[in-house]
C-alpha cells in the first residue's frame, strides 16, 4: 500500500557527530537521510522503537567510529558553542579568493 504525501525542504541544525552517525546509518540502510529521520519520528510518535537489534549494533559501531558519546539523557542539557573559525577568516588583512582571482594585489 502506498500513501501519497507532500514533502517540504527544511534546514535543521544537528550536533555534528550525531549527523555523521545518521548519515552513515542512512547509507548502511540504503535510505535517504530524510527517509531515515521520518521513520524514526513516526515510530517515536507511536511510542515504538525505530530500530531492531541489527541496526542498534550498527549504530553502536558508528557511534564509536565518529566519537558520539551523547545519550538521550543529554538531550535537554546541550548548549551550542560558536563554530570554529578558520585562521584566514580571523586574520586581519587576509585576502579572500575573489581578490586573488581578479588579479588584485594589496597595493591596488
Amino acid at each position: 500500500m502506498s500513501i501519497a504525501i507532500e514533502r517540504v525542504q527544511t534546514g535543521l541544525r544537528l550536533e555534528k557527530r550525531t549527523l555523521k552517525v545518521l548519515k552513515a546509518l542512512a547509507e548502511y540502510l540504503d535510505l535517504s537521510l530524510g527517509d531515515l529521520l521520518e521513520g524514526i519520528v513516526l515510530h517515536a510518535f507511536e511510542g515504538q522503537a525505530p530500530f531492531g537489534a541489527e541496526s542498534l549494533a550498527q549504530i553502536a559501531r558508528l557511534k564509536d567510529v565518529y566519537g558520539l558519546t551523547l545519550t538521550a539523557a543529554d538531550s535537554h542539557v546541550l548548549i551550542e558553542t560558536p563554530p570554529k573559525r578558520s585562521r584566514a577568516k580571523g586574520r586581519p588583512g587576509a585576502r579572500g579568493k575573489t581578490a586573488r582571482r581578479k588579479g588584485r594585489t594589496s597595493a591596488s
